[in-house]
């Protein structure tokens, strides 16, 4: 089995709980994803499957798109709402929809973020969750993300009782955004301090929520033989290259992993070759042949 599995993950499981289960249902070890999402967050999580491991890095380079919301007034030690809460300040008054716009245009583009105490991120070979988890204090290294846009998507909601603000959002963004420091970082732009309080990837690796299945829907699919109707080949993960076609003459080198003439770049850094309608590889310049182009990856050396 190969190919490329677009999931709507449920909230309560992990990415690595929906692996998981997909080992079982789909009868195969060789499974991947590409790019976490948080047990609170829902929404779509590209799977690969067999030789399409070799494009997770590829499809968790493409641009993601969230929506969700941001609750001014309060911040947890988790920066979403499965954290205790570390401060609160009440608001008075609501911000206006035109003080909103200001903090949001100010995290437009590329911008720093250092990553959460509860994550992934590694630090002297532990996960900063680790270190969280023992009462421990680590430097997080600063990271530079970018931001294509960050929208209000609707009126805001104040309680007055509760001194909170709660923001409905919108947001494209580049790979290793943290969307619960993006909202921490609104607060801190306003001000005030705030958490992430809901979360839905809509788009991710290429696709939507309309191209995703539930883990119901492909168990349905493995007992009815309709399994293939899910899976995705891997040239949507590499949609963005630019694509030459081999001769057979071409082909036979590209098995062996051979050099081509560098003509097939067209001026371009790397292009992907396709035979048989399937890209089999990715091609760079070599570095000291100018005359010639070499293998970047190779994802397969069969028909």
């Amino acid at each position: 089995m190969e190919g490329i599995l677009p999931i709507n993950k449920p909230r309560g499981m992990t990415s690595h709980d929906v692996v998981f289960k997909l080992r079982k249902i789909l009868h195969t070890k060789k499974i991947g994803h590409s790019g976490t999402l948080d047990p609170n967050v829902d929404g779509v999580l590209p799977i690969c499957i067999g030789a399409a491991t070799k494009v997770v890095p590829y499809l968790m380079d493409s641009g993601k798109v969230y929506k969700g919301t941001v609750t001014l007034g309060f911040a947890t030690e988790t920066e979403d709402l499965d954290g205790e809460e570390v401060t609160r300040t009440p608001l008075r008054q609501p911000f206006t929809d035109a003080q909103i716009l200001i903090g949001m245009d100010a995290l437009i583009g590329d911008i720093e973020q250092i990553p959460p105490m509860y994550s992934a991120v590694k630090v002297n070979g532990r996960k900063l969750y680790e270190y969280a988890r023992a009462g421990e204090t680590v430097e997080r290294p600063v990271r530079r993300i970018h931001v294509d846009y960050f929208k209000q998507t609707g009126a805001s909601t104040f309680d007055e009782a509760a001194g909170t603000q709660t923001i409905p959002f919108e947001i494209g963004c580049g790979k290793g955004t943290y969307v619960r420091t993006l909202s921490v970082q609104l607060g801190e732009q306003l001000g005030v301090p705030a958490v992430m309080s809901d979360l839905t990837r809509l788009k991710s690796g290429g696709f939507d929520l309309t191209q995703t299945a539930t883990l119901e829907e492909v168990t349905a699919a493995m007992d009815a033989g309709t399994i293939n109707q899910l899976l995705r080949p891997i040239d949507v993960a590499l949609a963005h290259y630019p694509v030459v076609e081999l001769d057979r003459v071409q082909w036979q080198i590209v098995t062996n992993g051979g050099f081509l003439p560098s003509s097939i770049l067209a001026g371009h850094d790397v292009v992907a070759v396709k035979y048989a309608d399937h890209i089999k590889a990715l091609y760079q310049q070599h570095p000291i042949e100018k005359s010639l182009a070499k293998p970047l990856k190779m994802f397969s050396n069969h028909l």
